[in-house]
């Protein structure tokens, strides 16, 4: 997708996600055979369930009949939510990431696995878990000295209330 269809399709579909409470993640036009697929990707801060997908796919597929924002030609449009091993880009997607266990690639080289505890303006104070029966240890983590990080799926994690109780 060129830059410049990428840029029209947010600037013209960005406004309609936010007026559904949503944010807008990620835009993506890709050939499948001789069909394209627009894959929309949105998510907030409490998550999306699938009546407000099927509320904002409704009204982006009315939006896009509208408009010339995809050209000519026949299209799917597909509107989801980010995967559970979500790559985190933004400010918001570590803070939703709290409590979350993430694979950090560090600027200065090698990995980090750690659970999010606290996000801030500058970075984020982490729990790392303990190896061969030692305890957690806590660190901190500067936004700058991220290359890249991605949230790990647990399968055997108890959720806190299950904890409490």
């Amino acid at each position: 997708m060129s830059t410049t269809q990428s840029e029209r399709l947010r600037e013209l579909l960005e406004p309609l996600v936010s007026s559904q409470g949503l944010d807008l993640e990620e835009i993506a036009v890709d050939s499948v055979g001789r069909k394209r697929v627009l894959r929309v990707v949105v998510d907030s801060d409490t998550g999306a369930d699938l009546d407000q997908i099927a509320d904002v796919s409704r009204a982006l597929s009315a939006k896009l009949d509208e408009s010339d924002a995809m050209g000519e030609g026949e299209y799917t449009l597909e509107v989801g939510t980010p995967g559970a091993e979500r790559l985190l880009k933004e400010h918001r997607h570590y803070v939703r990431a709290v409590d979350r266990l993430v694979k950090f690639q560090l600027a200065e080289g090698g990995e980090l696995v750690a659970r999010i505890l606290k996000v801030d303006d500058e970075g984020l104070d982490l729990e790392v878990p303990g190896v061969k029966g030692r305890k957690a240890t806590g660190r901190r983590l500067a936004f700058d000295d991220i290359e890249k990080a991605r949230v790990q799926v647990e399968f055997n994690r108890k959720d806190k209330k299950e904890e409490e109780a």
